[in-house]
Order: structure tokens, then C-alpha cells, then sequence
């Protein structure tokens, strides 16, 4: 139901931020009786979640065993088994698809709605929300000050008006996309309280280069390469699958779930890529059948016998690179170096890395409340017993593929549980 401010302003929890964490908590509680207000400082609840998946929000991922799942979340894994199991991906299915909105899965377990529209699932969580009477929705109302007397957070100021609660969960979210309200002030007051706050930087996001080349090729998909970052002449790391050219330098799934090692590279120096073109042959191998086409089209165009290797966009663009300006000759006038330095450029594809795109263009941001303040089997603030810390107000890293919003549906299902006890 819509709040009124002629309502009395004291509440059993008080929930700050009504995005997939906020909703999950708020309905959560609300379903156990508890008397819930969920301020949100956007005109709509959930703006966030509906553009997320590309407006097809990859809900979860469709790993079913809690112990393969949290690996994906490396140094944090050890405080997830908790809460984890008492709300995992099997819950969120059974939540979801038992509210009528069936799911699907993609590869790599990417789970998403069946109607493929990341509408119908804040619409679910909105109607979770509303249906037991309990939860009262304020919008527009942004938090500017957490309400603390001596051990215990009273309530919230939001618009200049006090509401005051017994049990405060707060939801806001990262910094990613502050384009829907994540602009995180509310870091500032978590950590004027006595929270120790990570600051934020992009998580997951597509990288940008310098090389002007790279940006001529904006659209160009390669559906299977290998990828090495390389960080003074030794490789790092190195990630096989599909990459997307950008007008500003490459993303896709396996470009941005390096974006967090990458960016941690770049403190220490400058970080090249590489593609690899034919991930399959090896060097020597790959060499000897390019001489080999080479034997049995002499008189031909270089650029027409290269025109079944590689799709005409990319072509183009490394004919441009220098020393390769050869696509006009015929193959018998190209000279030994010229087809080694074309047969290396084929399996080593260098370009630079300036950075991230940084927290518009991202996904995910890290940064947040360090993890060891909080209490997972709760989510209970060890400073202050009555805050709860959910969702992307967490320090904690992730990949992309579903696995950021389970962390908010787990989070929040579990805090609202324990808020309303």
C-alpha cells in the first residue's frame, strides 16, 4: 500500500531502497506481520532491475549446488554458506516460477524469465510487496541521515521528515549505473556511523582502448577467441569465448567478468590484450597451414584467399595495420617476413587497455561495507544488531551471469526474515 504521511511513523523495520534486495526484504517481512515502511528515492520501485540483462534480467544462475555456486565469489565465499543455505537458487526458482512467472535457462546457467522481460520480475517483487497489507511504499523519499542514539539506529531522515523503526535494512545498492539513483551517499553515512566502507570501483564493466583500429570495428562479433592480458611481455590471464568490438574497445560476458583483474593489473603498469584468432591451432601448426594455402592459391588475391578465414569487417581493419597493408597483392609477390608478421598478427592481436568504462557503463561495482561486520546468518550489522546490510551495499565481488542478483534475493529474503522475528 501507498504511503500516506498522515500515518503514524513508527514501524517495526524500516527498509531503504526498493530495489530486488529492498523488495525482497520489505515483502518478506511484511509476510511474517511485521509493520514494514520501504523508502525509495526514485518515482518507481525497481528502475535498476528493469533494465537489467539487457531489459531480460539474468535472475540467477542455474547452479543448483551451493558449494559449486559460491565459488564464483571468491574471497567471500566462506560468508555465504550461511545464508546460502537457507535461501539458495532453488528457493528463487520455486519463488518466482510459484508466482507465475516460469524461467529459463541459457548457457552458461544463465537463468531468465521465460517472457524474457526484466518488467515481469520487478512486477512479481512489486506484487510481493503489496500483498499482505503490511508493507507501506513511500517514493521519491531519499535517506540523507541514519538516526543513531548511543548503540542503536533509531530511524531515518529522508526529505527531512523522521521515520523512526525498530529493525533498519538498508538496500541501496552500488555505484554502478547512477544513472537509477545509485549514487551512493548512503556509503557516507554507513561509515560516519562507524562502518568500514571499500570504496567503490567498477566491478564488472566493458574495457575501452586507445587503438583506433579496435573502435572501427564497433559491432564486429567473434564468436570464439582467446584473450590473454598481458602485463610487462608476461601474460596474466587469459579467458577463451566471445568477444564484441565496441566504439570505445571490446565487452561481452568475457570481457567484462575480467574487468575487476584487469582493473587491478592497471595499478601496477600498463596491460595489453591479445586475441587469439585460432584459439584451436597451435603456432607452428597454424603457420604451416597458412603456407600451405598460401602453395595452392599463388596467383590469388591475398584478400580474397583470407576472405574464408576471417569475416569481412575484421579483414579490413588488420589489411589497414602496418606492414599488413598487402590485402591489393597477389599471394606468390608476398615476401617470407610479410607472411610471418601476418600469420603472428592472426594469433597475437595487440592492443592496449587504458581502463574500464567505468561505473556508468557498468554492471556491478564493488566497494561497500567490508564483510566481516556483518553477520550472515542474519545479516545483522555487528556494530548496530537492529541495522541489516544487504545486497550491493556488501563488499563483495562477483562475476556477471546471475550471480549478483541471487546475492540480493538471498540477502534480502533473509533479512527480512529476521528483521520481522
Amino acid at each position: 500500500m501507498w504511503h500516506s504521511d498522515a500515518m503514524e511513523t513508527k514501524y517495526d523495520v524500516i527498509v531503504v531502497g526498493g530495489g530486488p534486495a529492498g523488495m525482497m526484504a520489505a515483502g518478506r517481512a511484511g509476510e511474517l506481520g511485521a509493520r514494514v515502511l520501504l523508502l525509495e528515492k526514485n518515482d518507481q520501485l525497481g528502475k535498476k532491475l528493469k533494465i537489467t540483462g539487457g531489459r531480460r534480467c539474468n535472475i540467477t544462475n542455474a547452479e543448483f549446488d551451493n558449494r559449486i555456486f559460491l565459488e564464483n565469489f571468491e574471497n567471500a565465499k566462506h560468508f555465504l554458506f550461511s545464508p546460502f543455505s537457507q535461501f539458495n537458487v532453488e528457493n528463487t526458482f520455486e519463488f518466482f516460477e510459484g508466482r507465475g512467472l516460469p524461467l529459463m535457462v541459457e548457457d552458461r546457467k544463465r537463468a531468465f524469465p521465460q517472457s524474457e522481460r526484466a518488467e515481469d520480475v520487478s512486477n512479481i517483487l512489486q506484487e510481493y510487496v503489496e500483498e499482505t497489507g503490511n508493507v507501506w511504499v513511500k517514493l521519491g523519499s531519499e535517506v540523507t541521515e541514519i538516526i543513531k542514539v548511543d548503540s542503536r539506529i533509531t530511524g531515518v531522515i529522508a526529505n527531512g521528515k523522521k521515520y523512526l523503526g525498530n529493525k533498519i535494512i538498508i538496500a541501496t545498492g552500488g555505484l554502478a549505473a547512477p544513472e537509477t539513483g545509485s549514487t551512493g551517499e548512503i556509503f557516507d553515512m554507513l561509515s560516519a556511523i562507524g562502518h568500514k566502507v571499500e570504496a567503490s570501483d567498477t566491478n564488472l564493466a566493458p574495457l575501452k582502448t586507445p587503438a583506433e583500429w579496435v573502435h572501427l570495428l564497433a559491432g564486429a562479433l567473434l564468436e570464439e577467441m582467446t584473450l590473454r592480458y598481458i602485463q610487462a611481455n608476461k601474460v596474466k590471464f587469459k579467458e577463451t569465448g566471445r568477444l564484441l568490438f565496441t566504439h570505445f574497445g571490446i565487452s561481452g560476458p568475457l570481457v567484462i567478468n575480467s574487468a575487476f583483474k584487469v582493473g587491478t593489473l592497471l595499478r601496477d603498469g600498463e596491460v595489453e590484450a591479445s586475441i587469439d584468432l585460432f584459439p584451436r591451432i597451435e603456432a607452428g601448426d597454424f603457420d604451416k597451414m597458412i603456407l600451405d594455402l598460401f602453395e595452392a592459391n599463388k596467383n590469388k588475391m591475398l584478400r580474397n584467399v583470407l576472405a574464408d578465414l576471417l569475416q569481412k569487417k575484421l579483414l579490413e581493419v588488420i589489411l589497414t595495420l602496418p606492414g599488413l597493408r598487402i590485402g591489393e597483392k597477389q599471394v606468390n609477390a608476398i615476401s617470407k617476413e610479410e607472411r610471418k608478421l601476418l600469420t603472428k598478427t592472426l594469433k597475437d592481436l595487440r592492443f592496449p587497455i587504458s581502463g574500464t568504462m567505468g561505473l556508468e557503463w557498468g554492471i556491478i561495482a564493488d566497494g561497500g561495507v567490508v564483510p566481516r561486520e556483518v553477520d550472515f546468518k542474519t545479516m545483522q550489522s555487528k556494530i548496530y544488531p537492529n541495522l541489516y546490510l544487504i545486497g550491493d551495499t556488501l563488499h563483495i565481488n562477483r562475476p556477471s551471469g546471475g550471480f549478483s542478483l541471487q546475492l540480493c534475493w538471498t540477502t534480502g529474503y533473509i533479512a527480512g526474515s529476521h528483521s520481522a522475528s
